[in-house]
């Protein structure tokens, strides 16, 4: 009977070369971990992963970590190393009935052959909670090994129950070290396949640093590199005619958004003004919309600076306005500008921890009456209830205040904003220190 492991398209055993046509990135994949370059954490000398294949006991995995990096490479090598059947599975194109249907073959695989299977599921993350739990009773009898793989956050984008059964394995962006020896080792397999390659070191350090820790866009765009140069060597010219803009990686609604949003605004906090601006403009340049920049930053100027710089928060609301009539790229400079500004403005939070401690003893008290002495008493029955009764008209004295207590007589005395020293914030303190001790002259008298 024909099951779906009949109808996949045949995959390339990892320990057996690519055909002649394939792409540099295919052909270059490893074939075995000791080829793995960039990943030593995982799979190096005692790594976890290697340890595993070695003893035979390789768990369900997830593979987190962006694109290049070695997911599906990881994934194909385990299954030859311990003769998985291995089944590529892709959560893009694929449904709950697919999902259902590969299950049951593997399920029926085991049986007849005792042979387990390999899932790879990439981009794991697509499928939703449902679609999740169908891989579970098949995880938990052994039928399948289950490696997905994710450029999302699992913590966020995969069930509790699904990652209580996985070893979720970290993959990092590889480095440009790592990089240029996978470059070095493309040039040697293509010298090997037809006449000798030859590239200046600048250039394929040129490829590496634009690949952004990427392999594959590294060997294709070190591809383009040597079909566009024919006989002669590669030269940093030769690869900046073939390179389109960088790629940085970035997804407007994942992990990294958040991540680089981050790093702004903690770097403005730490007075940092030039890491502030490459966040800044490693967020412009991925693509993020800049009037979500200009939203955080007027934020940052209240819960941040504050009143330590007054300043700040017209700057930022200038700076919105200014890219709102000019667009980029003109406009992105006055982000650039209240960006700076931010980073090198005395820091204060006293604004953002005042108004958080307010609104919680708003939340955790009753609604406490307005005092009478400062509600208004426009009819008479309201003067009758004392409405007014006792209020000072501030300007009509010497020290500018009449002495009132303003807050319900359960909260006075309470602090609710508590100024720095820092800049300007440190003028407010003192007024504020002076304004209490002219409401105690008041009230003496």
């Amino acid at each position: 009977m024909a099951t779906l492991f009949d109808d996949q398209t045949p995959e390339r055993p990892a320990d057996e070369p690519a055909g002649p046509g394939t792409p540099m990135a295919e052909r270059m994949r490893p074939r075995s971990l000791d080829e793995v370059v960039g990943q030593e954490k995982v799979v190096g000398p005692g790594a976890f992963l290697r340890r595993a294949i070695d003893e035979g006991r390789v768990p369900s995995l997830i593979f987190w970590g962006p694109p290049g990096t070695g997911k599906t490479t990881l994934a194909r090598i385990i299954a030859a190393a311990t003769d998985l059947h291995f089944v590529p599975f892709s959560a893009v194109t694929s449904g709950i009935k697919e999902v259902k249907a590969v299950m049951a073959d593997a399920a029926r695989l085991r049986a007849s052959s005792g042979r387990r299977t390999l899932l790879f599921v990439d981009e794991i993350h697509r499928f939703n909670r449902a679609q999740q739990d169908a891989f579970l009773p098949y995880v938990e009898k052994g039928d399948i090994v289950l490696v997905g793989a994710t450029t999302e956050n699992p913590s966020f984008e995969l069930n509790g129950a699904l990652l209580s059964r996985c070893r979720v394995v970290v993959l990092e962006p590889l480095g440009t070290d790592a990089l240029g020896a996978i470059l070095r080792r493309a040039l040697e397999a293509s010298g090997e396949e037809a006449a000798p390659v030859d590239a200046d070191p600048e250039a394929l350090a040129e490829i590496a640093q634009l690949a952004s820790g990427d392999a594959r866009r590294a060997l294709n765009l070190l591809e383009l590199a040597v079909a566009d140069a024919g006989e002669d060597a590669i030269t940093l010219d030769t690869v900046r005619r073939v390179e389109q803009k960088k790629t940085l990686l970035y997804d407007k609604a994942g992990e990294e958004h958040f991540n680089l949003i981050s790093a702004l605004h903690k770097s403005l906090r730490e007075s940092d003004a030039d890491a502030a601006l490459y966040w800044l403009e490693r967020m412009l340049l991925s693509g993020e919309d800049p009037l979500y920049i200009a939203r955080r930053m007027v934020r940052f100027a209240s819960e941040d600076v504050g009143l330590a710089d007054p300043r700040a928060l017209p700057q930022t609301l200038a700076a919105w306005d200014a890219y709102h009539r000019l667009g980029s790229p003109e406009g992105e400079l006055a982000l650039a500008q209240a960006c700076v500004y931010l980073a090198l403005a005395p820091k204060s939070n006293a604004l953002y921890a005042g108004s958080k401690r307010t609104r919680r003893v708003i939340q955790e008290r009753p609604a406490d009456p307005v005092p009478k002495v400062i509600r208004n008493a426009p009819t008479r029955l309201m003067k009758d209830e004392g409405y007014g009764e006792g209020y000072v008209y501030a300007h009509d004295t010497e020290e500018g205040v009449g002495g009132i207590d303003c807050l319900p007589e359960e909260l006075r005395g309470e602090r609710f904003f508590q100024p720095t020293d820092r800049g300007f914030e440190g003028r407010l303190r003192e007024r504020l220190e002076e304004i209490r001790r002219l409401k105690e002259t008041v009230r003496g008298r």
